[in-house]
């Protein structure tokens, strides 16, 4: 059976690529054609982006609450998810340093482009506390209906640990259906994933025709800021955790992640990246509960890319505007952007959101997100690919000390 799974994984990986490539390369010779292309190529790629939202719900719901009854052991499902939030919280906290320093250190090459007439209206402002009580979901259907993850998530982990409790006859009942269920999704979830090359080619196609020249405009400084301290993160930190902490080749581990990694730069979706993601770590061989657990709950609240974007705009911004930030403000920032970072849904855009919240935290004007906002996507695929890889690492991690405890096989 592994020798049939091998090909499989690779021909995804090349047809992904394939596609990958060739939208650059035609979205650069097809600039002029830009409104054609988002009127007739990205309702394609909106069509199996909606695919994957549909099925990344009960992938979600059904693969937390399995990971959790797996584990038969209440106190292992606590030593595991506080682990893994410790873990994320670190590397988010480290994110945003490498975000603001970055942004110090190469702030001079920021240019100071003009400030009037600046728009841009902020759709949601959440405060911390009600993004707290939101955690909680207050309607068994509701939660799958918006897509809230952070309250699935909660949903799941209430009823994964009801399901442990319960009498051993009905429980393994429970587990039974449980599992059955997730089966039928996770196939549903394979047949959706062989229209991948597709879907990421008429994704990116006519974001790269539509921002090709605003790349080598005035705004490629901080873009290019930005993608430094993404790749810095994720060749230093993510090398060094995965090496030390699970043994594993940093070369093997990158490899093992290409699919997802392109799948997530063009979607810049961490959420509908999911199901690719399970896979990649799966074959990576991370445990597969330890997998149905600690992803969902990273692509929720595991923003090490949203971080950085978080710092380097707010220097960027601040630069704009001719305001030096003392270190009291930026380390306000670590703070805000950290917390905020729980409440910030892997959907393509939310991170715009957060920088609101990070802005008004340090008295940075707000409108000066109309700066980044036209170019918003662009640093959404690169963070994404980080929030995603970042999730990776700690489903590698948590299986390699369960196993070295002999707690899994």
């Amino acid at each position: 059976m592994e020798k049939n799974k091998k090909p499989k994984k690779s021909s995804l990986t090349r047809n992904i690529f394939i596609a990958l490539i060739s939208a650059i390369v035609l979205g650069l010779l097809l600039q002029s054609k830009a409104q054609m292309l988002n009127a007739y190529i990205k309702p394609i790629g909106d069509i199996f982006l909606n695919l994957i939202k549909f099925i990344v719900t009960p992938i979600v719901f059904f693969s937390i609450i399995g990971g959790i009854i797996s584990m038969r052991d209440v106190r292992k499902v606590g030593e595991v998810g506080i682990f893994t939030i410790l873990y994320y919280f670190f590397t988010t906290a480290f994110a945003l340093v490498i975000g603001l320093g970055f942004g110090n250190i190469f702030k001079r090459i920021f240019p100071l482009i003009g400030t009037s007439n600046l728009e841009y209206e902020v759709q949601n402002k959440v405060s911390f506390v009600d993004t707290l009580v939101n955690i909680f979901p207050k309607n068994f259907l509701a939660p799958m209906y918006e897509a809230n993850m952070l309250q699935i998530i909660v949903g799941a982990i209430i009823i994964g640990l009801s399901i442990l409790v319960i009498d051993k006859l009905r429980q393994e009942k429970a587990i039974d259906a449980v599992n059955l269920l997730n089966e039928i999704f996770m196939k549903a979830m394979e047949l959706i994933l062989g229209l991948s090359p597709i879907g990421v080619f008429c994704l990116l196609l006519p974001v790269i025709a539509e921002n090709g020249p605003k790349i080598i405009g005035s705004l490629a400084s901080v873009l290019l800021v930005a993608y430094l301290a993404y790749l810095l993160h994720g060749l230093i930190v993510y090398s060094f955790t995965v090496k030390t902490m699970a043994g594993m080749s940093p070369k093997e581990f990158f490899k093992g992640m290409l699919p997802a990694i392109m799948f997530a730069f063009s979607s810049a979706s961490s959420v509908g990246t999911l199901p690719i993601n399970i896979k990649c770590c799966e074959d990576l061989g991370a445990d597969k509960d330890v997998t149905s657990f600690v992803l969902p709950l990273g692509a929720t609240i595991n923003m090490d890319g949203t971080a950085i974007y978080q710092g380097v705009c707010a220097i960027f911004i601040a630069s704009c505007y001719g305001i030096d930030l003392n270190l009291g403000q930026m380390l306000t920032i670590v703070l805000t952007a950290t917390l905020a970072s729980i409440g910030t849904a892997g959907v393509p855009g939310s991170g715009m959101i957060m920088l609101a919240m990070v802005l008004q935290s340090v008295n940075l004007p707000v409108e000066g997100i109309a700066l980044v906002a036209g170019i918003d996507r662009i640093f959404d695929m690169g963070r994404t690919t980080l929030n995603i890889t970042g999730d990776a690492t700690a489903a590698i991690i948590n299986t390699s000390r369960l196993r070295k405890k002999g707690k899994i096989a």
